[in-house]
């Protein structure tokens, strides 16, 4: 066994810098802890036959290619690792992915098929597997629809360290292809990427208001989610009473999508949380003259649609989570987006709709 491959489960797999929490990584996390995950993969990919399969380029002739993306169920998680397909639009390229975000590519323009299921995929014949990484998982479904084809990894066996996950994906993407493309223009290329249906910008047309500013309420983690969206709303309606704004989330932002109705009865509040699409809410954020939101799956679904966005960071700051070409107005704090200031968000927010 090759121990020296230990080394990647920390070191970048390509030769540029990237924003990264590395050093803190491994500061924060044993020693043994780090070697049994990276032996547990690595002996998981020989007992499923997979070893001998692994290579470190992406070639001319690798014309039809699956890429499974199922370690990081989240929203813009997926987002972010898969934001560097656009480097292979000249491929035939097809994805294999989890229910919940399967929807979001379905008219994507660069992904020919979207596959869930393993029966669907089982038979298809396919130059080259892209594996998000070396995970049980991942692996396991490699082995399954594709046991004997030649693949590439994204993460492979980098596990643990926080980094820029859109800028990771970017550059990986990039040194499989050779460094076709220089560091400082894939910088400037990286950024997340959605498509929005003919059928879905209409319904969307119908149902939004003419002016308006979106807000996103509700999370799943407590430390990002915003308990003071009535205070804000509060101040920016003091300005313009007849000021439209747009709730949206999933399901567990209705609760506090009911409590905001009830606070501001006679004013011009919506709300669409959990009842759109993904996508089409995506669309309604695109069409807003703001988005206020925290750290979360719209906010990179927005970024992909260059809305304009004040977004609210806690532990993660905006180096780690977007890139250089975005219209946004940060605010972050170490430990909890309730610690931001509400005054702090409005000003964010004047500044955002004065800016061409």
């Amino acid at each position: 066994m090759k121990i020296l491959k230990f080394k990647k489960t920390y070191q970048l797999p390509f030769k540029h810098h990237i924003p990264n929490f590395i050093k803190i990584h491994l500061l924060k996390t044993k020693l043994y802890m780090r070697v049994f995950k990276f032996l547990k993969r690595y002996i998981y990919i020989i007992l499923k036959g997979q070893v001998n399969l692994e290579i470190y380029k992406i070639l001319p002739e690798h014309k039809k290619i699956l890429w499974i993306n199922i370690s990081a169920p989240s929203l813009g998680d997926s987002l972010m690792d898969l934001s560097s397909r656009t480097l292979l639009k000249d491929r035939n390229l097809d994805l294999f992915t989890d229910k919940k975000n399967s929807t979001i590519y379905e008219n994507d323009d660069y992904f020919n098929n979207v596959f869930t299921e393993i029966k669907d995929v089982k038979n298809l014949d396919y130059d080259l597997i892209i594996i998000d990484s070396f995970s049980s998982r991942s692996i396991k479904i490699k082995s399954l629809v594709a046991p004997k084809v030649i693949f590439v990894g994204v993460y492979g066996y980098f596990n643990g360290p926080e980094v820029n996950r859109i800028l990771y994906s970017f550059h990986q993407i990039n040194q499989l292809l050779g460094y076709s493309i220089s560091e400082s223009r894939i910088n400037r290329l990286a950024k997340n990427s959605i498509s929005i249906s003919k059928e879905d910008q209409e319904i969307v047309k119908n149902i939004i208001p003419k002016k308006y500013v979106t807000i996103a309420v509700g999370g799943e983690w407590q430390y990002k989610i915003f308990n003071k969206w009535d205070k804000v709303i509060n101040q920016i309606l003091l300005s313009d009473k007849d000021l439209n704004i747009v709730l949206v989330g999933s399901q567990n932002a209705n609760n506090i999508s009911k409590e905001l109705l009830k606070k501001f009865p006679n004013n011009n509040i919506l709300s669409f949380t959990s009842k759109l699409s993904f996508n089409q809410t995506a669309e309604v954020i695109r069409k807003s003259d703001a988005f206020l939101c925290c750290d979360g799956g719209l906010m990179h679904a927005a970024s992909a649609l260059n809305a304009k966005i004040v977004p609210l960071f806690a532990r993660l700051t905006a180096e780690m989570l977007l890139t250089s070409d975005l219209k946004s107005y940060t605010l972050f704090d170490e430990s909890d987006v309730n610690n931001i200031h509400v005054s702090d968000i409005v000003t964010k927010y004047y500044e955002t709709i004065n800016t061409s």
